[in-house]
């Protein structure tokens, strides 16, 4: 029993500790990286060096538009340094730009918040099939899986598009976005008055 025993010590000390740790996932806006929360506790928890992290990520953002929400992916090493790779901006945020709406619709299928042409989705696909998550789909499994995001998103795939005629329908839909927006203040405002 005690050769066994012996045995097992010695290979305990011929083992390397090994640290497992799992990649952080977060949206980060470009160029605004800052110590605060949630970044901050995320990174503080991996023992990264937050300073030197936001300065990195927002030298690397530099020369993109402030403010645009990026996905990154961070792993941490065991010497507690990390590599970060930054993805391009979500599908809605390209959606939504492409439709020239702030936000979605509440109810998605029964109304329509915007419109895009299938140019915009391809244009769109072109762009996100880059990403390392995308890299195995081909061009029509990234249009079809942009398809179902703007109809999630209530943006409506279309053939041709009128500007002129869009432009009236995103007059309309800010009349009621602005509408909808007050119903949920009234309600909030009776809620907190029920339990107040």
């Amino acid at each position: 029993m005690s050769k066994a025993a012996g045995k097992l010590k010695s290979l305990k000390k011929t083992v390397e500790r090994v640290t497992h740790t799992s990649k952080l996932k977060t949206n980060i806006p470009a160029g605004m990286a800052a110590a605060g929360p949630p970044l901050g506790p995320m990174l503080g928890q991996r023992a990264i060096n937050i300073a030197a992290f936001c300065k990195d990520f927002n030298t690397k953002t530099a020369e993109m538009i402030e403010g645009v929400p990026l996905p990154c992916r961070i792993s941490v090493n065991s010497d507690r340094s990390y590599d970060l790779a930054i993805h391009h901006p979500p599908a809605t945020f390209f959606l939504k730009q492409a439709a020239g709406i702030q936000r979605g619709t509440m109810t998605p299928g029964k109304e329509v918040a915007g419109m895009i042409t299938l140019k915009h989705l391809y244009e769109i696909a072109a762009i996100k099939i880059q990403d390392p998550p995308n890299a195995l789909l081909s061009m029509q499994q990234m249009c079809e899986m942009l398809i179902s995001i703007a109809r999630t998103c209530g943006i409506k795939v279309v053939r041709d598009l009128d500007p002129a005629t869009y432009g009236e329908f995103l007059e309309e839909r800010k009349i009621i976005v602005e509408q909808q927006r007050r119903e949920l203040q009234e309600k909030r405002e009776a809620k907190m008055l029920r339990t107040g």
